[in-house]
């Protein structure tokens, strides 16, 4: 404990010891807001947005979705099938655009053929991604992505 000195224009100057139960009290309480909201802050990728590294579960095939420029990209960075290993590198998805709490629309690359298709990104979980592209608007195949942990 220390001593300490307090003075208000009303009351004058008082002289007392800080600490005991009270302040040792709100010390703790203190520490573990910091704690927790350092925490918070500095965990990156939250639960939910969809930054981070995603298995598509047919292929074996992980992209890495990430901030560019306050939109949604995605990059091919592993793949199961060796014969794939060119697509390493590839940008499936340049710019996508925020447009609810947990989806994203914008373009996005279809490795297989080659085409780009109108695509929407869901985040249905904070492990759950629904990635689908759409032609002519009505015309949709997607699947479920699984975060890599």
């Amino acid at each position: 404990m220390s001593d300490y000195k307090r003075c208000d224009l009303r009351n004058g100057c008082s002289e007392g010891r800080a600490g005991g139960a009270r302040g040792q009290t709100a010390r703790l309480l203190f520490g573990i807001t910091f704690a927790a909201l350092a925490t918070a802050w500095a965990g990156g990728a939250r639960a939910d947005d969809p930054f981070g590294t995603w298995v598509r579960p047919s292929t074996g095939t992980q992209v890495n979705f990430y901030n560019c420029s306050g939109k949604l990209c995605g990059k091919i960075v592993a793949v199961k099938d060796q014969s794939r290993k060119g697509e390493i590198g590839t940008v499936i998805m340049n710019g996508a655009a925020r447009t609810s709490d947990n989806e994203w629309r914008g373009d996005v690359l279809n490795t297989e053929d080659g085409k780009t298709y109108s695509g929407v990104v869901t985040l249905e979980g904070p492990n759950a991604l629904n990635l689908k592209g759409c032609a002519l608007g009505f015309i949709c195949k997607g699947e479920t992505w699984q975060r890599v942990k």
